[in-house]
């Protein structure tokens, strides 16, 4: 899944180079996750360092076409529940309302984002892929929502799995009795496209090249266009699973597991 940076002076500077590494060619930029001892979960400090990198990329006028993948074992696991540890309840509240915001950039922005999904995308890793304009997946890839089964509904983001597949078959994924394959994940809609095992980047890298010779102002119009339908009202849907979120969490299925990873109340 990772692709190595061959552009020493287009990496992330500073304490997160090494968690969020960029490589660039003419018009297509691959932000690879690099937390592989923390299964590339999103921290505090990767959410912020892809936030200002994506902003950055928006802003440049010679990238058309963004991948974002990640190093082995998987793509992403969700929330770094080691560090939600350390917080307090309402802090951790805070950290998912900034990575939904995160999540809904993505949608707001004016250039394609393609997510490269291999191994695994589990929880806060599956919606934030879906977050994505386009998916490409392999077939054995595990997709799974836990939340729910530790006592929770998903803090975030359920407005791009709705648009996926439809709130019906949304609600049975995040309920998560079950996990799917990257197989299953295409038949519903999760992912846009299946690539064989190994090269879901070099595939989503092949479609953003095709992606990114197609005239600008009128892609950037198009995601403008279905953004506006994807996430009408996703700020306000967020802040309502984020206030359920935390309202679960003074239950008892929910209080097991926090006490587990000792996030203070």
């Amino acid at each position: 899944m990772k692709t190595g940076s061959t552009d020493g002076d287009h990496r992330i500077t500073g304490e997160i180079e090494s968690m969020l590494e960029r490589t660039a060619e003419t018009a297509v930029t691959v932000l690879t996750i690099n937390r592989p001892q923390r299964r590339n979960a999103l921290s505090s400090e990767l959410v912020a360092a892809l936030g200002a990198t994506l902003d950055a990329l928006d802003r440049d006028v010679a990238v058309r076409a963004i991948v974002i993948d990640a190093v082995p074992p998987g793509f992403c696991a969700g929330s770094d529940l080691k560090e939600l540890g350390s917080m307090s309840l309402e802090e951790v509240g805070r950290h998912e309302a900034a990575t939904a915001a995160l999540a809904r950039a993505i949608c707001a922005m004016s250039k394609p984002v393609i997510a490269a999904v291999e191994g695994f995308a589990l929880g806060g890793g599956f919606v934030f892929a879906t977050s994505c304009d386009l998916v490409m997946t392999t077939p054995a890839c595990r997709w799974h929502m836990p939340e729910v089964a530790i006592g929770w509904i998903p803090p975030w983001g359920m407005d791009s799995i709705i648009a996926r597949c439809g709130p019906v078959v949304a609600r049975r994924l995040v309920w998560g009795a079950e996990t799917i394959d990257g197989t299953e994940a295409h038949r519903l809609g999760i992912a846009d496209s299946l690539a064989p095992e190994g090269q879901a980047s070099q595939q989503a890298l092949a479609l953003a090249r095709r992606l990114a010779l197609l005239p600008q102002p009128a892609v950037a119009a198009t995601k403008r266009y279905f953004s506006a339908q994807i996430m009408a009202a996703g700020e306000a849907r967020d802040a309502e699973a984020n206030r359920l979120f935390l309202e679960n969490c003074h239950h008892e299925a929910a209080q097991t597991t926090l006490k587990k990873y000792g996030v203070k109340q």
